[in-house]
């Protein structure tokens, strides 16, 4: 495995420095890690934004969360072995580059399909920043107990980016365009590239194994198309030959992709780990939980704001709850495994999710916030209580020269687990919604584009009952409002069954208690 950034070193870094310039250099990554985590919220309470000014649809706001996560997860590994043998320092510099590039790109994006490219350079810039900056901080922090305290400020820092995320892109909708969402990383990257280049010592890692580019290509291509294929079937047709060859060929890559990594000398993800239950079980408990969250927050910002009508901020202020008690809860999480056991804590917290997800399935045309709460908290809490335990469940089944690859693969899982959410609930969403959109607007004969805007989304389907006024436009607005949370609502019920279905394999296949 080539992304190993825990390999005790030759020698210890010649500018490591003294104990200040250490925590110097540690607060200079967290900052500029900030950004990266940041970016997975932030962008949630900008999407009906975005079918307002660039006339998205649902399955183009589909693309433009999951280009980011794909490239993202397909590039993590790769790019911290590259870490390791070129340089920690240099591909962290360079990730920030490309993330701060990036993001004036997607600010400044004329069209939807511009803003897509641009989303998929942010995540090339992420999975080079995210593995250097841990490998980086084990490098730097030699003493164990020091290590512990600057992983912990790291973790507590992707935790803080999560949850404040939705209040901030909020606050920057209420006064700025829809770009400041993406403008904002820019100063950090800026600051963080000059900081960087002065405080963070340089390190590589003499043993590491070469870089697995064929690898990294295999895994984003077969995702890729699979991820097409399940975003594009409600346009196309889920029985498209289109849809169906997409997602046979990504099945196929993938398997080639399976078959790469055993053959390879140097895999950038070694399948023989995944033979250990505690991994494979952990690894997919983590991609399943944030199955139900990731989706759950697409459809969610949507809800809040076309169908209760709250603004960006209040949605923001009104998604916090879920960040801040998965923030709250998963430093105790630890605390529970080692008293009730790891199939105990992820089963259960699985279980929660699944509640969550079902209670918020129930929401109709006439529901409050109130009535969402509930669920929303029950995914926080979930969430919290299965993302530590099952990366203690795994880090444990390594031994100390492959630890890197549990925090890789956790990384990893959390992506894929949320681009596929996003993917699968979305998708059910949109063919629901069209499916109760289609008859009734059919006899009305509207003009092709008009009829796409409709379709493609409930936000333009409120424009144009805004337009058109008067009783007319209210029974629009009411057919596209009922249409959109009856597909909502069909979309949290798979996610829920799928989230008790990881619940019964956690608790069949988990090992009651974590390795010592």
């Amino acid at each position: 495995m080539t992304y190993v950034h825990d390999i005790p070193q030759a020698a210890p870094a010649p500018d490591a420095g003294s104990g200040r310039s250490r925590w110097t250099a540690l607060v200079v990554l967290c900052v500029s890690l900030l950004i990266v985590t940041l970016d997975n919220t932030i962008l949630n309470v900008a999407l009906p934004t975005l079918v307002k000014e660039l006339g998205a649809t649902t399955t183009q706001l589909q693309w433009i969360v999951d280009a980011y996560a794909l490239a993202f997860a397909g590039l993590m590994l790769v790019a911290g072995s590259g870490a390791d043998r070129f340089g920690r320092r240099r591909v962290f510099t360079t990730g920030l580059a490309v993330f701060g590039a990036a993001s004036a790109w997607a600010a400044y994006s004329g069209s939807v399909g511009m803003l897509i490219a641009a989303r998929a350079g942010m995540g090339v810039g992420a999975a080079m920043m995210m593995p250097a900056t841990l490998s980086i901080i084990t490098d730097v922090f030699r003493d164990p107990g020091e290590r512990r305290r600057a992983i912990g400020v790291w973790a507590a820092t992707s935790g803080l980016g999560i949850a404040i995320g939705p209040v901030a892109g909020g606050l920057l909708l209420e006064h700025f365009w829809w770009g400041s969402v993406f403008w904002v990383n820019v100063p950090f990257a800026l600051a963080g590239l000059v900081c960087a280049r002065l405080l963070v010592p340089e390190s590589r890692n003499p043993a590491a194994l070469r870089p697995d580019p064929v690898g990294a290509v295999l895994s984003i291509a077969g995702l890729g198309l699979l991820l097409w294929s399940i975003i594009e079937a409600p346009v196309r047709g889920w029985s498209s030959a289109l849809v169906l060859g997409a997602g046979a060929a990504g099945l196929a890559v993938l398997v080639c992709f399976a078959l790469w990594e055993r053959a390879t000398s140097h895999p950038m993800l070694n399948l023989r780990f995944f033979a250990e239950r505690r991994f494979s079980f952990a690894t997919s408990s983590v991609a399943l939980a944030m199955f139900g969250l990731f989706g759950a927050l697409f459809v969610l910002t949507q809800y809040l704001q076309f169908s209760l009508g709250y603004s960006a901020l209040a949605t923001g202020v009104r998604i916090l709850p879920v960040a801040g008690l998965l923030a709250l809860v998963a430093p105790l999480s630890p605390v529970l495994v080692r008293a009730a056991g790891t199939k105990a804590v992820v089963g259960t917290g699985l279980l929660v999710v699944s509640g969550g997800l079902w209670q918020l399935s129930r929401a109709d045309v006439s529901s409050t916030y109130g009535d969402v709460l509930v669920g929303m908290l029950l995914l926080g809490l979930g969430a919290g209580l299965v993302v530590p335990a099952a990366l203690d469940s795994l880090m444990g089944t390594l031994p100390p020269g492959d630890t890197g690859v549990g925090s890789a693969s956790n990384g990893v899982s959390v992506q894929l687990g949320g681009a596929l959410g996003v993917a699968v609930i979305g998708s059910l969403l949109t063919t629901r919604y069209q499916d109760r959109m289609g008859p009734p607007l059919a006899p009305y004969r509207l003009p092709h584009g008009l009829s796409d805007s409709v379709l493609g989304s409930l936000g333009g389907a409120l424009e144009l009952a805004g337009r058109v006024g008067g009783t007319s436009g209210r029974l629009l607005a009411a057919l596209a409002r009922s249409a959109f949370v009856s597909g909502m609502g069909l979309g949290l019920t798979v996610g829920a069954a799928v989230a008790a279905c990881g619940a019964v394999l956690a608790f069949a296949a988990l090992p009651s208690r974590p390795r010592d």
